[in-house]
């Protein structure tokens, strides 16, 4: 599954195994836990659901090929880049307790791109 943003340029994308998030150039940024999606230093960075990724203020950051209901209007995909050769994962810090779910806007966050996985 491909995280493209605001643009339409593909970002990031889960690994086969469903929870691991990875940027084309092969650095593994975040993964699933459960909806939520949490950076390796455990802080939560927002929310899967529907095929949108969602920041803690509940704008959207990223759309995936499946992306339906409830958010902005969705750019023309860009071509995907080769995956590059997956780095090694860093072990995961403790998980902060999952936030509550912000209501779902219609905007674009201002963290859609790779910014979002450096919080």
């Amino acid at each position: 599954m491909t995280f493209y943003d605001s643009y339409g340029r593909p970002i990031a994308y889960i690994y086969d195994d469903g929870i691991h998030i990875y940027l084309f150039n092969g650095q593994p940024v975040a993964y699933l836990y459960e909806n939520a999606i949490y950076g390796y230093n455990g802080h939560q960075f927002g929310w899967l659901e529907n095929g949108w990724v969602r920041d803690l203020n509940g704008h959207c950051v990223f759309f995936t090929e499946n992306a339906c209901g409830y958010g902005p209007i969705k750019p023309i995909k860009q071509i995907k880049p080769i995956k590059s050769i997956r780095q090694i994962k860093p072990i995961k810090s403790i998980r902060q307790v999952k936030r509550v779910k912000a209501v779902s806007l219609l905007s674009w966050s201002a963290l859609s791109g790779v910014d979002f996985f450096n919080q």
